[in-house]
């Protein structure tokens, strides 16, 4: 009996093997596989890196300090030098002493004067304003003014201080309050009291003025033609007209836009 044994011999594949694959494509990385992990250098090299990052480190200067924790830095803010104290000269005691002692003098003047003269328009009004017999009241805006007439020296007092005083030396107003005595000459003849309240001190010298010229009335009947023809006994009624509802001021309007 013939025993044949068959070898059968299969041509190498065309296309590489698994095997083969893996072979050449080591260290390479695959779509859908994960990717190798990195070498791992020798323990060595490992701490010659760590010494010479050290070394660079240690030879920068920073101006932060490094914490406990290696991962945090905390800024320290660098002040300025202090700058340097300059002492000033202070003043001579002897200035300073004088200046006080010449605004305590003149405050003491001041306080002084005005009492004087409170207590010398009580000592010339006894029993006050309304006990006077010549007397009249005189108003203007918002003022009103009690005006007193007595003989004397041509003195004017306004709330117990002098009228130029008073008035902070305007001439206008100083001449509203002077201007019925010069019509009659009595400019140094009667001393004026005025006690004023109200309004502003424009209004309150016309109310003075009003008020001057109807005391001279009680004076004398026949003061009242040359008075009357300067218009010193005419009350003036003009005020400040009121604001109006839908307007900026009392006639004003808001700017008209066509469109």
């Amino acid at each position: 009996m013939n025993v044949f044994f068959c070898v059968l011999w299969s041509p190498p594949h065309p296309f590489p093997t698994r095997r083969t694959r893996l072979k050449h494509t080591a260290g390479t990385y695959l779509p859908g596989r994960s990717p190798p992990s990195p070498p791992t250098p020798p323990p060595m090299a490992t701490a010659l890196s760590l010494s010479s990052l050290a070394s660079s480190l240690s030879s920068l200067s920073f101006s932060s300090q490094v914490s406990q924790n290696p991962c945090a830095l905390r800024l320290v803010r660098l002040r300025s030098p202090p700058r340097p104290l300059v002492l000033r000269s202070p003043a001579p005691v002897a200035v300073v002493a004088a200046a006080a002692a010449d605004a305590g003098g003149a405050l003491a003047s001041a306080e002084v004067e005005g009492a004087n003269l409170e207590s010398y328009v009580k000592s010339r009004l006894p029993g006050g304003f309304a006990a006077q017999r010549i007397w009249g009241t005189g108003r203007r805006k918002c003022a009103i003014a009690r005006v007193v007439l007595q003989e004397g020296n041509g003195k004017l007092i306004i709330n117990y201080r002098d009228a130029k005083e008073y008035l902070q030396g305007n001439p206008l107003w100083l001449q509203y309050v002077r201007t019925p005595l010069l019509t009659l000459g009595y400019e140094s003849s009667y001393d004026v009291f005025v006690k004023a309240q109200g309004g502003g001190l424009a209004g309150q010298a016309q109310a003075i003025s009003l008020g001057i010229a109807r005391a001279l009335l009680k004076v004398s009947e026949n003061h009242r033609v040359p008075l009357r023809k300067e218009g010193l006994l005419t009350r003036d009624s003009r005020i400040v007209e009121r604001k109006k509802v839908g307007l900026k001021k009392a006639r004003k309007a808001p700017q008209y836009s066509k469109r």
